[in-house]
């Protein structure tokens, strides 16, 4: 089987067909038509989406027919084209607002992660979902800020393992009495630290074949990993290793992206930065046929030009796209 990663770069639909850059590995896929996941941090329940009644984006997901799709910020959190609140009515911002969009786009079943505040994450796919757990995590002192999930899914006969999360964003840390003071030392990075080893623990932690199994973890960290230090020349020691650090050292998950495409940096944000990641366990890592971040003329961040907070066109990240063979 042959895998191999590109990512698409541009303004135009014409760069699409343009690779940046591949790795490859040996062995040979069998035939047919692989699982396609589709990742995707949508900003507030694709705010940029509101105004044309999400045509476009239903669109762009029907041209990348996903088998699966997981979105982080799943909720419709403002009024269109400003930022005044919405209601925080989940039945109708998030519950019911997904259960009719994916089938605009041909997906029948809808799961949800765990939700402690407007920021949930959501699973689509053609396939039955089983929600196996919906986390929050435990108070005081072990809250999953934006919550996370664990789902699975049949493919080939095989159960794929689904975790959602999205991890606390700031600098300082969740309930920190003095923002200021707690953002000066990164108490933020290692309340995401919390975090990533609270929602393992209670996912992969507690299944001990689960490397020999196939999972799948993804979301938006909010931190960074050392294998992109070349790019970002952070000191050794930096706290915004702390999350990758423990995945890397306590689990079994490969990182899809960074293995892959060695000593390039791929962005998955407005910004500079890739803060998104896929993670798999070795026999669904195996099985990739292709992986890539998708800037095309419609995905590729732009900020709002009315400068409303800190809104981009169509989301401040960029989404994720993997081809599985796991039949």
């Amino acid at each position: 089987m042959k895998a191999f990663i590109r990512l698409f770069t541009g303004l135009s639909i014409a760069l699409l067909a343009v690779s940046c850059g591949t790795a490859s590995k040996s062995g040979k896929a069998s035939e047919g038509t692989p699982m396609r996941l589709l990742y995707w941090n949508i900003q507030n329940g694709m705010w940029s989406g509101q105004q044309d009644g999400h045509a476009r984006f239903v669109e762009w997901i029907k041209e990348q027919d996903p088998d699966v799709c997981v979105w982080c910020e799943g909720q419709a959190n403002y009024v269109t084209n400003s930022v005044e609140n919405l209601p925080d009515d989940p039945d109708k911002y998030l519950y019911g607002f997904w259960k009719e969009m994916s089938r605009r786009y041909g997906h029948k079943y809808v799961a949800f992660s765990g939700r402690r505040d407007r920021f949930a994450q959501v699973v689509t796919s053609k396939y039955p979902i089983a929600t196996v757990s919906r986390l929050v995590g435990e108070e005081p002192d072990s809250v999953v800020t934006h919550g996370s999930g664990w789902f699975t899914i049949e493919r080939g006969g095989k159960t794929i393992n689904i975790v959602t999360l999205h991890t606390w964003p700031q600098r300082w840390a969740f309930r920190c009495q003095d923002k200021e003071a707690s953002g000066a030392v990164r108490e933020g990075d290692r309340y995401r630290r919390m975090e990533i080893q609270y929602i393992c623990e209670h996912t992969i932690g507690t299944v001990p074949e689960a490397k020999d199994q196939y999972w799948m973890m993804m979301g938006d960290f909010n931190s960074r990993s050392r294998r992109d230090n070349f790019f970002y020349k952070y000191p050794d020691d930096d706290t915004r290793f702390l999350v990758q650090d423990y995945i890397h050292g306590y689990t079994p998950y490969i990182d899809v992206l960074g293995t892959l495409y060695p000593g390039e940096f791929i962005t998955t944000t407005g910004g500079e930065s890739r803060i998104d990641f896929i993670y798999c366990t070795k026999p669904l890592f195996d099985s990739v046929v292709e992986a890539r971040v998708v800037s095309d003329s419609y995905t590729t961040p732009v900020r709002d030009p009315q400068n409303l907070s800190n809104f981009w066109h169509p989301s401040d990240h960029r989404p994720f796209i993997v081809d599985f063979d796991i039949r």
